[in-house]
């Protein structure tokens, strides 16, 4: 019999950006999922906050009518109405910090005694990273973010956490000064996905995989987040900040470190979190001159996804009609320890490519030809795993079998798992896990200060090469395409090639 779950602790929610596009498309709906699955506590109450003045009537109708458009096959109407009696609101400036935080306080204290919830809170942040630090001091001025009798207050913020290394150890410094590391969760929703925590199982919960799971058995590896869509209308965000820093110091480098690090001494969180860190660590740096070499940026032009045509980047919404933000990332890492020298990590991530989907593939060296020379096999295929992340959860070996008929000759064949045909079709945001985690205090999926730096120093110095140098080319690669050129001389250099799943 499965393990019975662990109810989250008895707490208060309190969400800064209450009334933005984060909160009515994946925290809601992700607290909705928790309630029905009944992870939740009883003892629970969510507090909104956001610029805008508005009763909490009005929020609950906001939330209501936003939970029935944002979850699938509609939602139950028993669980919309528990989380609609436990939800509130209250607004205004967030730079005022007597009259907002003031009402923040006294509203956190009216739910708790009319809930009889404990002194249980937890502060997220789905605001812009420019107002983590001035949230949380004002908070902190206000007595919120001070621990006692046993009770805990956590603070939750989203990517990006800065956008270089200065900024990044600025803000860990900033909070640090208010608040303790075990109280700060940075999030990465990407850690959310089943199969990304899946990875830690598939490595070390399986005999036959680990033994193989280094350089003398893999040739390389390739990690791949690539979006058909384009900015959509996040077009004055992305423009600031392009490809590179939105997605590779978090999700990659998260996809990197869990696909390469030791085993832990225990599932505890310092103990996963430290082996992921040594990676980021031993990560060879960049040097000005290997940014040529081992990075590559594109842009897209126009072109056509799914049988219709698409504008160009600079002629999206709020893009400088001559920007050179690159909206395509790809890179070569080489990891200097024992497991994985001489093992290129090849990780390449876009908007408007040929399709939407994330996977790890993991390829293993050719095995001999000797024992073949006398048949009719022409060449071996290498053996492949591929842990596929989105938008269907599973893994799929490759490898070879003889083809039936009286003369030796290999076929292609696969084997495939995937998560809904084996654990059902569960509907989820990727919030779930990492909002429970956060109420019953398990940091293990959220980045620590030491490996939001480590993360930025690797990305810091490409973008540093190409602030100095801007693109001349851009755009450099149509819509509807795997990216620019270059990302296949990248790999073609070495003699390999992108594996395109679509």
């Amino acid at each position: 019999m499965p393990e019975k779950p662990q109810k989250a602790d008895p707490c208060v929610m309190v969400i800064f950006g209450a009334t933005g596009d984060l909160t009515k498309r994946k925290l809601l709906p992700a607290l909705y999922n928790l309630a029905k699955e009944d992870f939740l506590p009883h003892t629970f109450a969510i507090i909104g906050v956001g610029r805008q003045e508005m009763t909490t009537e009005e929020f609950q109708k906001m939330v209501v009518d936003e939970m029935k458009e944002f979850i699938p096959k509609g939602p139950d109407e028993k669980i919309v109405k528990w989380l609609k009696q436990r939800t509130y609101y209250t607004g205004g400036d967030f730079d005022d910090d007597k009259k907002l935080f003031g009402d923040i306080k006294k509203l956190i204290s009216e739910v708790t005694a009319e809930h009889q919830i404990p002194d249980n809170y937890f502060f997220y942040m789905a605001v812009p990273p420019s107002l983590f630090g001035n949230v949380t001091q004002k908070l902190v001025k206000n007595g919120l973010g001070r621990e006692e009798n046993g009770n805990w207050r956590r603070f939750v913020y989203e990517k990006p956490f800065g956008h270089d290394l200065d900024s990044a150890k600025k803000l860990n410094s900033d909070l640090l000064r208010l608040i303790k590391e075990d109280q700060i969760y940075r999030i990465d929703h990407y850690l959310g996905k089943e199969t990304v925590q899946n990875i830690l199982v598939f490595r070390f919960g399986n005999s036959i995989f680990e033994p193989i799971w280094n350089r003398n058995y893999i040739d390389h590896v390739q990690i791949t987040v690539a979006e058909s869509l384009g900015v959509e209308q996040r077009g004055g965000y992305y423009d600031s900040a392009g490809a590179l820093r939105d997605m590779i110091p978090n999700h990659m480098l998260q996809l990197v470190t869990l696909t390469a690090m030791e085993p832990p001494v225990s599932f505890e969180a310092d103990a996963v979190r430290d082996e992921q860190t040594k990676i980021l660590h031993a990560i060879q740096a960049f040097q000005p001159e290997s940014v040529l070499d081992h990075a590559v940026r594109g842009q897209y032009g126009a072109g056509e996804i799914d049988g219709k045509k698409v504008p160009a980047y600079r002629d999206e919404p709020d893009v400088a009609p001559h920007s050179n933000t690159e909206t395509f990332a790809a890179l070569k890492f080489l990891i200097d320890n024992w497991r994985w020298a001489d093992v290129p990590f090849y990780v390449r991530t876009g908007k408007r490519l040929a399709d939407r989907h994330s996977s790890i593939i993991i390829e293993f060296k050719k095995a001999p030809f000797i024992l073949f020379r006398e048949t009719g096999v022409e060449r071996l295929r290498t053996n492949r795993l591929v842990i596929h992340i989105q938008p269907d959860e599973g893994i799929t070996l490759h490898f070879g079998a003889k083809i039936p008929g009286p003369i030796v000759n290999v076929g292609p064949v696969d084997m495939d798992f995937d998560y809904a045909d084996y654990f059902g079709d569960q509907v989820a945001t990727g919030y779930e896990r990492l909002l429970y985690d956060c109420m019953i205090g398990d940091a293990t999926l959220f980045q620590r200060a030491d490996m939001v730096e480590a993360g930025w120093s690797i990305v810091t110095p490409i973008l540093d090469v190409w602030n100095a140098i801007p693109a001349r080319d851009f755009p450099d690669y149509a819509a509807g395409s795997w990216g620019p050129e270059e990302s296949d001389v990248l790999l073609a250099r070495d003699g390999r090639e992108w594996k395109n799943l679509a």
